[in-house]
């Protein structure tokens, strides 16, 4: 059975859901899955401010060590200016360690995202998660052409090759829609599928 950790940053609770979704793909694959996030770095009053999730319904993880558990590690992230949030890439600057000891080559990893508008910039926030997978010698896993409700013109959807996404609006007023969800649940089934054929 593999191994896998969905890892996120949420803001508002869309990355959250994606989360979920994830991991209930992965799951249905039949993989051992733990759900986390990463520790929230903006000042508690900006945070208020902006009106942030704090409600969480995952704990957050306690050490860049543990990434060395697990088999696959998907990573998600909202948008922030065409990469992901400080807080993501905060946690993942702490890892040299397992870099250096080649803790995490050949593992299978994944990125997903979120963004305000359709054209937000959901593709290079994934390409700059997926840039840390590769550094860390990880096979990254995409959310691939398999899941045909992503080429759909008939509504506005995330879902890119590069990972499964969703829009948030700039108020964060959208949910998450049953074609985006329905590609994280895809994404994980697909990560979990490919580390079982790794490490099972």
């Amino acid at each position: 059975m593999a191994k896998v950790l969905v890892l996120y940053y949420s803001s508002y609770g869309h990355m959250s859901q994606l989360a979920d979704a994830v991991a209930e793909g992965a799951r249905a694959a039949g993989a051992e899955v733990d759900v986390l996030r990463v520790p929230e770095t903006a000042p508690a009053e900006v945070a208020a401010a902006a009106g942030f999730k704090s409600d969480h319904t995952h704990p957050v993880i306690d050490s860049v060590e543990k990434l060395a558990d697990y088999d696959a590690i998907v990573v998600g992230s909202p948008t922030r200016f065409g990469r992901m949030s400080s807080q993501m890439a905060s946690f993942l600057d702490q890892a040299g360690g397992l870099w250096f000891r080649g803790a995490l080559n050949g593992k299978v990893g994944a990125a997903f995202t979120s963004t305000a508008t359709q054209h937000g910039g959901q593709e290079t926030t994934l390409f700059s998660i997926i840039t840390n997978l590769l550094h860390f010698g990880m096979t990254v896993v995409g959310l691939d052409y398999g899941y045909q409700a992503q080429m759909s013109n008939d509504a506005v959807n995330g879902g890119t090759p590069y990972g499964a996404s969703t829009i948030a609006n700039g108020d964060g007023s959208r949910q998450p829609t049953e074609v985006e969800l329905g590609g994280a649940r895809y994404q994980g089934k697909r990560v979990a599928e490919t580390a079982a054929k790794l490490f099972g």
